[in-house]
């Protein structure tokens, strides 16, 4: 990586990386008396992957509730493309352009893929009730381009053979895949994923990985994604911060974070002199 300044910084594989589209200052959430995340900031570039690990408990996913607007910290402050951001729901933060994946797959098992894909599209839906019921103008447009959107995404993740069938006849990769072509509908700036490797296995993963550096390099999406899986990690991120027990005891490049001792000791459990 070279230099980073303001505009961005180019990576080592010559991808150019913008300035700052998302910044956390000094977040800290409690859930009672229990501290998740304390006082941290980092920040996320235009176009970059951007991962955050620690062990368990360290409070990665809570921080991507945060980002996403399910929870709001009691301290510190989320500014998106330059603004402050208030306290918003989360269909407020979809609506901005930022979709997400879950750790837990959240999808309708009776729907069919398709079905399910397309409910990633109501923020793109304004048609009226009645134009809806009646199927006429607005309401026809809209399932025309939302469909065509779909599509599209059920192309771009080699799908197409699945489109019809119910999701909960699925095996477990394929669920995950279907999770993330509903996010991908949305037609996302920045992209969540938390965990999109867990459960699968070493093919399933490769073949997720690579639909993960697809999205960044031919939609251009942003990417914040949780990942226990060290390796995946280290391949697929241009940044990478690292939390413990809700600090943040890292932040740098796969190789900074790699040899940064604090990160050694938090996932090996061992001291260093």
């Amino acid at each position: 990586m070279n230099e980073m300044s303001p505009d961005g910084y180019t990576t080592e594989d010559g991808r150019k990386i913008g300035g700052v589209v998302m910044e956390m200052r000094n977040i800290t959430l409690r859930f009672g008396g229990v501290v998740a995340i304390k006082d941290i900031s980092f920040d996320i570039r235009e176009g970059e992957i951007r991962a955050i690990i620690g062990p368990n408990g360290a409070g990665k996913s809570s921080m991507l509730n945060v980002i996403s607007g399910f929870y709001h910290p009691q301290e510190g402050e989320v500014w998106y493309r330059g603004a402050r951001r208030p306290a918003m729901k989360p269909f407020q933060v979809a609506r901005q352009g930022i979709a997400r994946t879950f750790q837990n797959i959240a999808l309708f098992d009776g729907m069919t893929v398709l079905d399910n894909i397309m409910t990633g599209r109501l923020n793109h839906m304004s048609a009226s009730f009645i134009d809806q019921a009646l199927w006429w103008g607005k309401a026809q447009r809209e399932e025309v381009k939302n469909r065509r959107v779909a599509e599209e995404v059920i192309d771009f993740l080699e799908i197409q053979n699945i489109r019809k069938t119910p999701v909960g006849r699925l095996p477990y990769g394929l669920k995950k895949r279907v999770e993330l072509a509903r996010a991908l509908v949305a037609e996302p700036s920045i992209l969540l994923l938390d965990e999109p490797m867990a459960g699968m296995n070493v093919e399933e993963k490769e073949d997720m990985s690579r639909f993960i550096l697809d999205v960044n390099d031919e939609f251009g999406t942003t990417i914040a994604l949780i990942e226990h899986d060290m390796g995946v990690v280290m391949d697929l991120s241009d940044r990478v911060v690292v939390m413990d027990y809700g600090k943040k005891i890292g932040d740098g490049t796969p190789d900074e974070v790699r040899n940064n001792p604090d990160v050694i000791d938090a996932y090996l459990g061992v001291a260093h002199d």
